[in-house]
């Protein structure tokens, strides 16, 4: 792993699909609208998507917190963003400011750690 700065940024995108609503999702008793873990998972990849460019061949970093409140409903058909910054690293373990938008509507905020690990040694920690 190469040092990563504070300050780097990263973002992912999601257009919301059907199999991204809490109805279908969680509870088919809950209306149509953009399912947190969907929501969690966008900002996930927005804090990887930060950190990539540091990472060596055969390092990935795993989720080990996260810290969310969601906001605002999203619909179907919309394009949800996370956007993420790294605010502490220490060592291995990294930490982010994040987000995720709806176009300009903030949807959900807050923070998450992640962990730097080596893919090889993590598979064979796991028996794979």
């Amino acid at each position: 792993m190469r040092p990563i700065p504070v300050g780097a940024k990263g973002s992912f995108s999601l257009l919301v699909q059907p199999e991204h609503l809490a109805n279908r999702f969680k509870d088919a008793m809950l209306p149509p609208v953009f399912a947190t873990p969907v929501m969690i998972m966008v900002m996930e990849n927005a804090a990887l998507n930060a950190i990539k460019a540091y990472l060596e061949t055969g390092e990935s970093a795993v989720g080990t917190a996260v810290d969310i409140r969601h906001v605002a409903a999203t619909t179907l058909g919309h394009l949800v963003t996370g956007e993420a910054e790294v605010t502490g690293v220490d060592g291995r373990k990294i930490e982010f400011s994040v987000r995720a938008r709806e176009g300009a509507k903030e949807i959900g905020f807050g923070s998450h750690s992640r962990a730097v690990v080596d893919l090889a040694k993590l598979a064979q920690r796991l028996g794979f």
